[in-house]
C-alpha cells in the first residue's frame, strides 16, 4: 500500500512581505511548528503542535484532548539559527515561540528529536545561541542529526559539540520504551546536484546495528534529508537509500522522519511510513512549483499553512507500529 500526503502542495512563492517582526512573532506562536508524536499501545500518532496554541491567549485551548500513551517525543527541525534574512528575520524567536508551546504541553515530551540544520553557516556562535534556547525547554534530553547547514566545515563544530558518543560521522542508535531509535548522517556527501549519501561505512554500521533486533521491534529511523525520492531536481532524496531500506523491510514497523525540505509530506511504502517535518525557521515551496528551492516569504495569514502541521492522514496497518496524524483538539471542542 502506497500513500502521500502533502502540507503545501498548494502555496506558491510569494513576494509582498507586509510582516512586521512583532506580527511575525505572534502569528507564528500560534502556528506552530513541532511535532508532537505519541506511542500508545504499539500506535505511533503524530499531533500538529498547531492545534495545540490558542490564538487569543497564547495558551493550552480550554478541552484539549490528549489521550494517554507509554511515551511522548517532539520532533522539530531547521531551526537555521543566523539566518536573518526576509522570510525570517528572526529564527530565534520563532524557536522560543516553538519551545514555549512544547513547555505548555500537559506532559512534558521524553526527548526531542532535532532533525538537522540547528544552524545556517555551522559557525560556534549560533551553536551558542541554538543551545542557549534549547537549555529552557521542558524535556530529559535532545537527540541531534546534522543537515548541510552544520556541516559546512565538513563537521567539525558539529561532532566536537554533538558527535561525543556517536560512531563515524555522527550516527548512532539507543532503545526507548521498546522502540529501537536510529540516528543516521545524510547530509555531509551531496551529490547529483544535492542528494544526500549514507556511503558504505554507515550501511554496514546500521546492519550491524540491526542484527540484535528481531522483526517485530519498531524502528523509528530519523535524519535530515528525506530517505526516499521526494523530488530528486532539487536534491530531495537520498542517493543510496534503498540500501537502508532493504535492511529495514524486515521489521513490521519503520517509521522514517526526516526534515530538509521545510514542509509536511508523508508517504507509506508497506511497513515503511516516511514523514517530513516543517522548519521552525521559514517554509520552502511545494516540490516542482517553483524554479528552485528556498526561502519563502510569505504574509502573515498563510503562515499558519505552511508552519504549522494542519493535515490529517491515517492509515492502519497490522503491524506493531503505525503513524497517524490527528489535530489535538476534536471538532466542537471549546
Amino acid at each position: 500500500m502506497e500513500n502521500e500526503k502533502m502540507g503545501t502542495s498548494d502555496l506558491k512563492d510569494d513576494n509582498h512581505d507586509g510582516i512586521d517582526r512583532r506580527g511575525f512573532l505572534e502569528c507564528m506562536a500560534w502556528a506552530g511548528t513541532g511535532v508532537l508524536w505519541m506511542m500508545s499501545g504499539g500506535i505511533l500518532k503524530s499531533y500538529g503542535m498547531s492545534q495545540m496554541i490558542d490564538k487569543t491567549t497564547g495558551g493550552i485551548k480550554k478541552g484539549l484532548i490528549v489521550p494517554k500513551s507509554d511515551f511522548s517525543f517532539v520532533q522539530i527541525s531547521d531551526s537555521h539559527i543566523g539566518f536573518n534574512k526576509a522570510a525570517n528575520p528572526d529564527v530565534t524567536g520563532t524557536l522560543q515561540a516553538t519551545i514555549a508551546k512544547i513547555n505548555a504541553m500537559p506532559t512534558a515530551p521524553k526527548f526531542i528529536l532535532h532533525t538537522g540544520d540547528l544552524s545556517h553557516l555551522a559557525q560556534a556562535d549560533q551553536f551558542d545561541t541554538l543551545e542557549q534556547s534549547l537549555k529552557s525547554v521542558k524535556t530529559d534530553k535532545i537527540f541531534y542529526v546534522p543537515g548541510e547547514h552544520d556541516l559546512t566545515d565538513n563537521g567539525k563544530l558539529y561532532l566536537e559539540r554533538y558527535g561525543k558518543a556517536t560512531k563515524g560521522d555522527g550516527w548512532y542508535s539507543f532503545d526507548s520504551n521498546g522502540v529501537h531509535f536510529i540516528g543516521l548522517v545524510n547530509a555531509l556527501v551531496q551529490v547529483d546536484g544535492g542528494l544526500g549519501v549514507l556511503g558504505n561505512d554507515q550501511l554496514k554500521w546500521l546492519e550491524d546495528d540491526l542484527k540484535r533486533y528481531s522483526n517485530s521491534t519498531p524502528i523509528v529511523v530519523f535524519a535530515h534529508i528525506p530517505l526516499w525520492a521526494v523530488y530528486p531536481q532539487w536534491g530531495w532524496g537520498t542517493k543510496d537509500s534503498e540500501q537502508a531500506l532493504t535492511l529495514l523491510r524486515r521489521f513490521g514497523s519503520v517509521s522514517v522522519l526526516n526534515g530538509h525540505i521545510h514542509q509536511t509530506i508523508q508517504k507509506i511504502e508497506g511497513n515503511i511510513t516516511f514523514h517530513t517535518a516543517m522548519s521552525t525557521a521559514f517554509p520552502q515551496p511545494a516540490p516542482g512549483s517553483a524554479p528552485s528551492p528556498g526561502p519563502m516569504k510569505v504574509p502573515a495569514e498563510k503562515l499558519r499553512s505552511v508552519l504549522g502541521l494542519t493535515d490529517v492522514n491515517y492509515v492502519e496497518h497490522n503491524h506493531t507500529l503505525a503513524i497517524t496524524d490527528s489535530p489535538l483538539m476534536e471538532a466542537g471542542a471549546q
